[in-house]
């Protein structure tokens, strides 16, 4: 590819992802959605001034590496064993209704078939795509409502972060079906090995990062050897487990996020992905998504889509918190706070698009399911709490 359009693209895709991702803000929704819709108005969607190469898709993979190393960096542990096992029976309850939900749905509209066939993989992959929770717009959301420290609040975070583990783990399993080589089996034996060895392996990372982060405390040395280790463990992952790379990527954030320095390697990884690697990786989903192509099928399997996703998460978080003996207004705030999507729901949609489990008109629903998402679940949040301190003020008085 000619190194002047490479540039052209870039400072394309750079401009109109900053301008509609600063608009998407400006109206109370993710700034991914705007990034996306960048994608689509440049792309064979409508205007056709940018089109799709191995160039942007691999910086594209970069982008998606940066943004798994990042949700590792987040990962709060004490947080995450503090929840308890309340937190990770509602993660199960998060991630499995839905997926078999997706799942379900999917073969509604294009039929059933037998286990292990190229419709079921697809079918099941949809409902992988369903598994992921927005742990960033969840934060946000209860955070604007001063309630990410309360009982309710640390649980749907706990909640969050698991469900995104489980999710990966899901998807790795569910990209390894795909070979037809494939032993299902072996995968999920791969996948457990993988996270045992580098469990046991990252004990000893990190405390030899430990040992170079007291010797150069807040030096640009440390995240320079974090973002090798993301790429040295994404390589790992793939090459010899047959596990995605992402989820290499978010081994090495979680392994390295009880650092003195996480937030530091974080606030770095962020210039990278904010500058230049994220904005491509969105504007790429755009890209390679022909909404010109979209006929009444995908429309209505959208719609489908949305809420299937959205009442799969409420119905399965809540009806399994109110078994763990959480108040009926309680189970509401659970499941509205979980149902948010976004990167990890676009991350898991593109790496189905890289391995040809689906074609790229489903992302149309994606994208709608994160939008209305993201803008529901403040909206209901508030709600919620809002009926629950009038309630309380009338018990009062």
């Amino acid at each position: 590819m000619d190194t002047l359009e490479i540039l052209r693209n870039l400072a394309i895709i750079i401009i109109f992802a900053k301008i509609f991702g600063l608009l998407a803000r400006k109206i109370k929704i993710p700034q991914v959605a705007g990034e996306i819709i960048a994608g689509l108005i440049i792309g064979p969607s409508v205007l056709n001034i940018v089109q799709g190469n191995d160039f942007l898709s691999g910086m594209a993979e970069i982008g998606v590496i940066l943004l798994m190393f990042s949700a590792g960096l987040e990962t709060d542990l004490d947080k995450l064993k503090k929840s308890g096992l309340k937190a990770a029976v509602i993660a199960l309850a998060g991630v499995f209704i839905p997926l078999i939900c997706g799942t379900i749905m999917y073969m509604c509209f294009y039929g059933f078939s037998e286990i292990g066939s190229t419709k079921f993989i697809e079918a099941v992959f949809i409902g992988t795509i369903l598994t992921a929770t927005s742990v960033s717009i969840t934060v946000q959301a209860l955070k604007e409502l001063g309630k990410i420290s309360t009982d309710v609040g640390t649980t749907i975070m706990s909640a969050a972060i698991i469900d995104d583990v489980i999710g990966i783990v899901v998807l790795t399993a569910v990209l390894g079906m795909k070979d037809p080589n494939s032993n299902p089996v072996m995968v999920g034996l791969k996948t457990v090995a993988f996270f045992v060895i580098f469990t046991v392996l990252g004990v000893f990372i990190l405390k030899f990062m430990k040992v170079l982060d007291k010797r150069w405390p807040h030096t640009r040395r440390i995240p320079i050897i974090g973002l090798a280790m993301a790429f040295a463990l994404s390589y790992v992952a793939d090459k010899y487990f047959g596990v995605a790379d992402i989820t290499g990527a978010y081994v090495a954030g979680i392994i390295l996020s009880s650092l003195d320095d996480s937030e530091y390697i974080d606030r770095k990884m962020d210039i990278n992905s904010y500058m230049i690697f994220g904005p491509v990786f969105f504007a790429n989903v755009g890209l390679q998504t022909n909404l010109r192509t979209v006929d009444v099928s995908i429309i209505a399997f959208s719609i489908a889509f949305v809420i299937v996703g959205l009442l799969g998460k409420v119905i399965g978080c809540g009806l399994i918190s109110k078994v763990l003996r959480f108040g009926n207004s309680d189970c509401i705030k659970i499941g509205v706070g979980m149902m948010t999507r976004g990167e990890v729901a676009l991350i898991v949609a593109q790496r189905g698009l890289t391995a040809g489990i689906i074609d790229s008109r489903f992302f149309t629903a994606v994208i709608l399911l994160i939008v209305i998402s993201s803008i529901l679940t403040p909206v209901i949040l508030k709600m919620v709490y809002e009926s629950d301190e009038r309630r309380a003020q009338i018990q009062n008085n």
